[in-house]
């Protein structure tokens, strides 16, 4: 069941003992305190970690204009980036050496093929994300709603166990990736 921005919201209000709210803008304090941390705490979680249901990779598109020094070419970053995981060329996702400047990759390639965090709708967000961020948005809460320190502490700690253990999780959808070029590994050979 994809949850919406205001149902993970509400869930978070309600596990520290506030009144669930029924939009950003519905007069509450609740409500306030919602609309303006739940954006960039959820940013935040998507940058964290390169989640697999928020990683993606896209060619880039080339801009007319050159950067001043370093680097030959400019590339446009795709208006849902978060992260940069890596950079290549001709086909590969890595093995580009780039600079990420203002809302540009500056590298020396003539085409470049992104893999990065990007921020997906809610509805994407598999159950084990949703409820590590209902734990991190309830810690984040907790001060600005109830006032509690030692009840926030307590909700942070819950939060970290959370964020670990949806981590784990994620990283076991797909292969892990291979140790290569370890020279330890080629002396033995």
């Amino acid at each position: 069941m994809a949850l919406s921005a205001i149902a993970l919201c509400s869930r978070a209000l309600i596990r520290i003992g506030a009144a669930p709210i029924a939009s950003f803008d519905d007069g509450s304090a609740e409500a306030e305190v919602a609309a303006n941390l739940y954006p960039p705490i959820r940013d935040a979680m998507l940058s964290s970690h390169p989640w697999s249901f928020a990683t993606g990779q896209v060619s880039l598109s080339r801009l007319a204009a050159e950067p001043l020094a370093d680097f030959a070419a400019a590339f446009q970053l795709p208006g849902d980036f978060l992260r940069v995981l890596s950079a290549g060329g001709s086909g590969r996702g890595q093995g580009l050496t780039f600079r990420i400047h203002e809302n540009r990759l500056l590298c020396d390639a003539d085409a470049v093929v992104l893999t990065y965090v990007f921020r997906p709708s809610e509805s994407a967000f598999p159950p084990y994300f949703d409820h590590m961020l209902i734990a991190r948005l309830s810690a984040e809460f907790c001060i600005p709603v109830t006032e509690s320190t030692a009840r926030a502490q307590f909700l942070f700690r819950l939060a970290e166990d959370e964020f670990r253990r949806a981590k784990l999780i994620d990283a076991q959808q797909h292969t892990p990736p291979a140790i290569t070029d370890f020279p330890l590994v080629e002396v033995r050979s």
